[in-house]
């Protein structure tokens, strides 16, 4: 029979709590400047506080959303490129409560791993907290779990969850798109957090050298782009136009994420002609040999959003986005049909 060790620890087993409590106090301040008049109380708590005002609302609506970043972890660990994936994490649920109409309100994170390394996740929620800021949400608490066996040495994986809130009579959900409508396409900041499973099949096929130039810019900066979050840009505009819907361009691509919104008997036009490309997807094709079909399925192809407009309100769209910094253009029209979305040239 084998002698156990003596006062067997929790540090044996792989989990290091005091290096938890160092994480906390680095983040600790990144994390307040997120704060809204809402939220109660700090970290350290079992759950987060957040007192909803609800004399602002008539009938409010509450909106959740949870999301991940996916494998393009895999290139931040490759590359150590950790700044700007928690603002990944972020984009990604409140871009799709943003579409709903919905101010974010608060957020939650999940960063799971192997063996806490302190530095790394200390950037990783600061990111996250950049993410919260630039969405005007609270981060108002998360959990990092040290689980050794689960999860190899220094891989992380995340998730994020966000609740967000619109009056019942602003919830946005295509009801309002009609034939002859139009298409406002946003522009994204690259691939954002969706696709990474073929980007890495790719230059692993190829040997690719990250560092290579890719346009102006080198391939990695634009592979490790943070998501673009639109909420600040979307909640002016929703005050000033009568958007009939918005579309997130997430996974499924441009190909299933407008028939999302659309409701039955209407098909989106969209011309593929009313924009180019940016480099990095075009390094994407032409590298890994993919149909135009597969990139409009798998990627945005540099659409980030869509918006539906009627046709008198398109200029004055336009504008507006211009003015809170977004690069938008016409992008195509609706139309009657059955095929939820066309490609035209």
């Amino acid at each position: 029979m084998t002698a156990r060790k003596p006062n067997l620890s929790y540090r044996d087993a792989g989990v290091d709590i005091d290096a938890g409590n160092r994480l906390v106090e680095r983040i600790r301040a990144s994390v307040s400047r997120t704060n809204r008049p809402e939220v109660l109380g700090g970290l350290g708590g079992f759950g987060g506080l957040f007192e909803l005002d609800v004399t602002r609302y008539r009938k409010p609506v509450l909106v959740g959303a949870t999301d991940g970043v996916g494998t393009k972890l895999k290139l931040a660990l490759q590359t150590n490129i950790h700044t700007g994936i928690g603002v990944d994490l972020v984009a990604m649920c409140v871009n799709d409560i943003i579409v709903q109409g919905a101010e974010p309100l608060f957020f939650l994170d999940y960063y799971a791993t192997g063996k806490l390394d302190v530095d790394t996740a200390a950037t990783v929620i600061k990111s996250i907290a950049t993410g919260c800021e630039l969405a005007g949400a609270a981060l108002i608490g998360g959990e990092t779990a040290e689980m050794p066996g689960l999860y190899h040495d220094d891989d992380y994986d995340l998730a994020g969850f966000c609740v967000g809130v619109v009056e019942r009579d602003r919830l946005l959900d295509g009801a309002q798109i009609r034939s002859g409508d139009v298409l406002i396409g946003l522009a994204s900041s690259g691939p954002h957090s969706n696709g990474y499973s073929l980007i890495r099949r790719v230059i692993a096929d190829n040997g690719s050298d990250l560092n290579q130039e890719c346009g102006e810019r080198a391939l990695v900066e634009q592979l490790m782009e943070p998501t673009r979050i639109y909420v600040r840009s979307m909640l002016t505009l929703l005050t000033q136009i009568p958007v009939h819907g918005i579309a997130h361009i997430t996974g499924g691509g441009l190909t299933e994420n407008l028939p999302r919104i659309l409701p039955e008997g209407l098909t989106a036009r969209v011309d593929t002609n009313t924009w180019s490309k940016p480099a990095v997807f075009q390094w994407i094709q032409q590298t890994g040999g993919i149909a135009d079909s597969e990139m409009l399925l798998t990627f945005n192809c540099g659409v980030g959003m869509i918006l539906v407009v009627a046709e008198e309100l398109v200029d004055a769209t336009l504008a507006l986005l211009s003015q809170q910094g977004e690069q938008a253009w016409r992008l195509g029209d609706i139309t009657t049909g059955d095929s939820g979305v066309e490609f035209t040239r």
